[in-house]
């Protein structure tokens, strides 16, 4: 028998699948704090220890390496035993490593801390969508997407301003130890609440029919190169290889910029900083209601997406101007709806897997998608490199980050021009 549609269902009085929102959210803020306390340390570290430029750009590097391998293998995982044993070991490898900094002070021994960092927070995505995709029915799960994914802001404002008083007031060990017991509590809190919801007692009948009205087909895996041969599949890697270079660029490249640019010094990177991740929380959730918003009143899955995604990329067009900003507030209101757009283009073409593919695929396309993600987010960090090197200037990284959002829909479109599911009886 299949499920009821969502449409011809009212939203039930449960909100369980909202805590386990929550949740993802925390997990989320939590892994961004912990990939940011390093960078954070930064000068400090490198003041007292002698680190080289080039030491901690290799730091960089094998984690972004380490990352995008582990996406791909962690989101067949998360594929073969669920969301919950997925997050739950991606969150122990992760904190490992992160307090694992405390034992070296040579850039290249924290590169030993920073693999396992690197491979546990591959996890989370694929774990979180697994779960979105496990609690919300298709005209909500864009919004929930959204709203853990705005935990990627909470943490970078979190970082800059709990780190420095824990490392100035403790020493800067205990800021890794401290940072590392709160992602220990949220696994307790984690593995405690965490079931399906056809097992939580906590679900009731009406949320569970809510959940459940779209047909979810059984897993079953599926070979790499079947994937491989779905234009779905390439739709999701190459916006990840598209866009995600541009969050990276803004996440480790904004300090330098406003000090660059503006004269900011490191003490007073706070408020510029905060705002843009606050503009970006704000997009976050309005792109991901925006599509859940059309599909409430009747838009097919393929027009609520591509709508909410063509609308950030209008809105993300101002960061072409950033570099001649003719002051650090202009600057930081176009950097922001950037940031927002972003992130309110992701929700949606994070949503991707969980529209178009079967469980039991959907965490396999997420990890390729992530291994894409990475090695764009590579050639990215590159290329500034080379433009800040010969040009000086952050222009043509600005340029590029305006224009990233159209060619992402532009291949979308071309590639799922209707937006149409796999169809899993079809595959081999």
């Amino acid at each position: 028998m299949t499920a009821p549609s969502a449409d011809l269902l009212e939203k039930p009085a449960g909100r369980i699948r909202w805590i386990v929102c929550a949740l993802l959210f925390a997990a989320v803020a939590l892994s961004y704090v912990d990939r940011l306390v390093l960078p954070t340390l930064k000068p400090e570290l490198q003041a007292r220890y002698g680190w080289s430029e080039q030491g901690y750009a290799d730091l960089a590097i094998a984690f972004q390496a380490a990352y995008g391998i582990s996406y791909v293998l962690f989101g067949r995982f998360v594929d073969r035993v669920g969301a919950k044993i997925g997050y739950a070991v991606a969150v122990t490898i992760w904190t490992i490593g992160h307090v694992a900094h405390v034992l070296f002070t040579s850039a290249g021994g924290m590169i030993w801390a920073r693999l396992p960092l690197a491979i546990g927070e591959a996890g989370a995505f694929p774990a979180a969508l697994a779960a979105a995709n496990e609690w919300f029915p298709q005209r909500e799960r864009a919004l929930a997407i959204g709203i853990f994914n705005a935990g990627s802001n909470v943490g970078a404002i979190l970082t800059p301003l709990i780190v420095p008083a824990i490392a100035v007031t403790f020493g800067w060990r205990m800021a890794f130890v401290a940072t590392g017991a709160l992602t220990v509590v949220w696994l307790a809190a984690w593995l405690i609440f965490y079931r399906s919801p056809r097992v939580h007692r906590r679900v009731t009948t009406g949320e569970l029919r809510w959940i459940e009205s779209d047909p979810v087909p059984p897993a079953r895996p599926v070979a790499w190169r079947t994937l491989l041969r779905l234009r779905q599949t390439w739709a999701y890697m190459l916006a990840r290889f598209m866009i995600d270079p541009i969050w990276w660029t803004f996440l480790f490249w904004l300090p330098d910029f406003f000090n660059r640019q503006y004269g900011v010094k490191m003490l007073d990177f706070g408020p510029p900083l905060v705002a843009v991740y606050v503009l970006a929380d704000v997009g976050s959730v309005a792109g991901g209601w925006a599509s859940s918003r059309l599909l409430a009143r009747g838009a097919s899955p393929n027009r609520a997406r591509k709508t909410a995604m063509a609308g950030c990329a209008v809105f993300a067009l101002p960061i072409i101007f950033a570099a001649q900003a003719p002051g650090l507030w202009w600057a930081v209101l176009a950097i922001g709806m950037a940031c927002a757009c972003h992130q309110g283009f992701s929700a949606n073409v994070y949503a991707i897997p969980g529209d178009l593919f079967p469980r039991g695929m959907g965490g396999s396309v997420v990890g390729l998608g992530g291994l894409a993600g990475a090695v764009g987010g590579m050639l990215m960090a590159k290329f500034a490199g080379a433009i800040l090197a010969g040009v000086g200037s952050y222009g043509p990284i600005f340029m590029i980050a305006g224009c990233a959002y159209f060619a992402a829909l532009l291949v979308v479109h071309l590639l799922i021009p209707h937006y149409a599911p796999v169809d899993r009886e079809r595959l081999p």
